[in-house]
């Protein structure tokens, strides 16, 4: 069977991709193809409100069922594409049928990155990276009392905050000598920190994980490289994604933590395109000006923009000022730029108040920022992050003059800025 545009990955980047494609005006056929046996759905709130229960899983839907059919899409969910032969523009399913393509759109994403030590396997170590992950979560926590979280980042710390106000008993290791350490400045480490510890949460640094201990093949305990041995009744491991690539690698694609792709997220193989959080690509935003990879809902969409786009003849480059949020407890942080290859922070307000910014910069010019619970500060900065602003850093710092009140920052903001 031939489809002139096999889309493979069901997430955010993929079903965008499907949908983009048909809104610009698209008729030849499209195929996405999932590993799962779910409709397309969001991700993030798995760790948040679905894990809480405060969001069911219908309510995580991108679209209605309906909408594939509507728009001609074919979705084949629990297909999974073992081998890409890119000359032949074919691929080969798990079932061991064949499909041919025009251009190939990868959105695979990534699979959890699994600890590799003795215990990974027992029963009661979780990943949070599909709903089934999450479910068996759920399925288990009436008899949970006591949870290791391993991994100090984004998915580590709202799982805690959410199993933490379920009223379970939650530690965090982190291997690093604070939280969040890959992703933004110590501020913000110490913040978060703090709040995680005020919530009964217990946050431990510069702890290295040598073994899981278990007792008729369930997780009981977690032993550290100094010794101890933490007891545990469930762990959960956020240590980041495995870029799922490995059939395009054997199509001959070079290894580069993912996809690596142009502008246009064209990758090296003839018609094949990779988007989301596989792709790896230069991001002008980035100061540190290496290749990177996004793991977002805001890059997954606009490189599904930028793909959808290409084929449809109205070429435009990625150009995407990047963003993220995070929800944990009342704390709603929002981040705008990326803050990889700065040297200098200007803190905007108390962090006492639970309601500041930080400001990232290199050689002067804004960078990034992390709002927290500061929404003004977020949209007013995007602008300026956008544009590279170099500010006067004692405007900067004074949390009374707003972003936009800052010297020469309306030059560069757009008018309808609130």
């Amino acid at each position: 069977m031939h489809k002139d545009v096999v889309i493979v990955g069901a997430g955010h980047a993929g079903a965008q991709a499907a949908s983009l494609l048909r809104q610009q005006g698209f008729e030849g056929s499209i195929a996405l193809l999932g590993e799962e046996h779910e409709l397309p759905y969001e991700r993030p709130p798995l760790s948040k409100e679905y894990l809480s229960g405060e969001k069911s899983f219908e309510h995580l839907l991108l679209r209605p069922a309906s909408f594939w059919n509507e728009k001609h899409i074919d979705l084949r969910l629990a297909q999974q594409v073992v081998t890409v032969d890119a000359q032949a523009h074919r691929l080969t399913l798990d079932s061991g049928a064949q499909l041919e393509y025009g251009q190939l759109i990868w959105a695979a994403g990534g699979a959890p990155r699994r600890l590799s030590c003795a215990g990974h396997d027992l029963q009661g170590v979780h990943s949070v990276r599909n709903r089934a992950d999450v479910d068996r979560m759920i399925s288990e926590l009436p008899a949970i009392r006591r949870v290791l979280v391993i991994g100090g980042g984004y998915i580590g710390l709202e799982a805690a905050a959410v199993l933490s106000k379920l009223g379970k008993s939650v530690t965090v290791l982190e291997a690093q000598d604070r939280v969040l350490a890959r992703v933004a400045g110590e501020t913000l480490s110490r913040f978060y920190e703090a709040a995680h510890r005020a919530h009964g949460v217990d946050i431990r640094l510069n702890v290295v994980v040598d073994h899981l201990v278990g007792n008729a093949g369930k997780v009981v305990g977690v032993a550290l490289a100094s010794g101890s041995v933490l007891e545990a009744d469930m762990v959960i491991v956020g240590i980041g994604i495995v870029p799922a690539v490995a059939p395009l690698l054997d199509a001959g694609l070079t290894d580069g933590n993912g996809v690596l792709v142009d502008e246009f997220c064209r990758s090296s193989l003839p018609d094949v395109f990779a988007i989301g959080d596989c792709a790896a690509h230069l991001n002008r935003y980035c100061a540190a000006q290496m290749p990177i990879r996004l793991e977002s809902v805001q890059n997954a969409n606009d490189q599904a923009k930028v793909v959808a786009r290409f084929i449809t003849g109205q070429a435009l480059a990625y150009d995407a000022v990047p963003w993220f949020w995070s929800d944990q407890y009342d704390l709603k942080l929002q981040t705008v730029g990326l803050s990889l290859g700065y040297n200098q922070t200007v803190v905007r307000g108390d962090p006492a108040t639970r309601s500041f910014s930080v400001v990232y910069l290199k050689q002067g010019r804004v960078v990034a920022l992390d709002c927290v619970n500061l929404v003004r500060d977020y949209v007013q900065g995007k602008a300026l992050v956008k544009a590279g602003f170099t500010p006067d850093l004692d405007a900067l710092a004074d949390p009374g003059i707003a972003l936009k009140a800052v010297p020469g920052a309306a030059a560069v903001l757009p008018e309808s800025t609130p």
